[in-house]
C-alpha cells in the first residue's frame, strides 16, 4: 500500500529551515555511525533480555508470534516494516475499528490507556518500553534512527495536512522530543510541534541529550501505555 498524496515539500511552512537541518553531511554521517554502533552493541548486550521476553510472550499467548511487524511511513513517505515485541493479542488489528470511538487523543493517532487488546505481558513490556527494543534492527538497516520523529502509521498519514507532513522530512526514530516530553499525555498537535522543532533544529548534541533523557523517561515509565 502506498501513500496516495506525494510530499509537496516545497509548500511546507518552514521548509527552508528543514533543508538546512538535512544538508549537514558531517552531522548526518556522525548520526548514522552512532546509530549503527549503538544499535549493534545494544542488540548484543540485550540478547538475554530478548530471550526472556520471547519466552514470556509465548507463555502468555502461545498462539501468536514473538515479534510484530507493521508497515510504517518513513523519511520522505517511504514505507518500511517496523518491528516490535508483540504486546497485543493476535486479533488486535481486526478489533481496532470497534475501539476507535474510545480514542483518548485527538488528531491522527489512536491511544487507549486500558486497551483490551493488550496482553498481560504486553502491558508490562509497554510500561518499560521493552516492546520497542526490536526497532534496533530497523536502526541497523537504516530505516530508523535512535532519535527522530515517531514512525507514523499509513492510516495516520492519510489524515495529515501538508503542515503535519513536515515531520516526514527526516528519518523516524525510536525516541525523540515527543517521547521525552510527555508521550501519550500529549495531543497529536503537540507531538507535531515537537517533531517540527526537532526537524528544524536537530544536531548531534541534541540527539545525545534526547538519548540521555530517554533513559530517565523509560526508567520512570513516564507517559507509556
Amino acid at each position: 500500500m502506498e501513500i496516495e498524496e506525494s510530499l509537496n515539500v516545497g509548500a511546507f511552512n518552514g521548509f527552508g529551515n528543514s533543508v538546512v537541518a538535512q544538508s549537514q553531511p558531517l552531522y548526518l554521517g556522525f548520526k548514522r555511525m552512532t546509530d549503527f554502533v549503538l544499535a549493534l552493541v545494544g542488540l548484543i548486550l540485550l540478547l538475554p533480555v530478548f530471550l526472556i521476553v520471547a519466552l514470556l510472550i509465548k507463555w502468555d499467548d502461545p498462539k501468536g508470534t514473538v515479534f510484530f511487524g507493521q508497515d510504517r511511513v518513513g523519511k520522505d513517505g517511504e514505507l518500511f516494516k517496523m518491528y516490535k515485541f508483540r504486546s497485543m493479542y493476535v486479533d488486535a488489528e481486526e478489533r481496532l475499528a470497534s475501539l476507535l470511538k474510545h480514542n483518548e487523543v485527538s488528531g491522527a493517532m489512536f491511544k487507549m490507556k486500558e486497551d483490551p487488546r493488550v496482553t498481560k505481558i504486553g502491558a508490562c513490556i509497554r510500561k518499560c518500553s521493552i516492546d520497542e527494543l526490536p526497532q534496533l534492527f530497523n536502526v541497523l538497516k537504516g530505516d530508523m534512527s535512535l532519535v527522530g520523529p515517531r514512525p507514523a502509521l499509513i492510516r495516520e498519514v492519510d489524515e495529515y495536512t501538508n503542515y503535519d507532513k513536515q515531520r516526514l522530512l527526516v528519518t523516524p526514530g525510536i525516541s525523540g522530543l515527543w517521547q521525552v516530553s510527555g508521550r501519550s499525555r500529549l495531543t497529536f498537535a503537540q507531538m507535531v510541534e515537537l517533531d517540527l522543532e526537532y526537524v528544524t533544529t536537530r544536531s548531534y548534541w541534541m540527539d545525545i541529550k534526547i538519548l540521555f533523557k530517554t533513559v530517565k523517561v523509560v526508567c520512570n515509565g513516564d507517559g507509556a501505555y
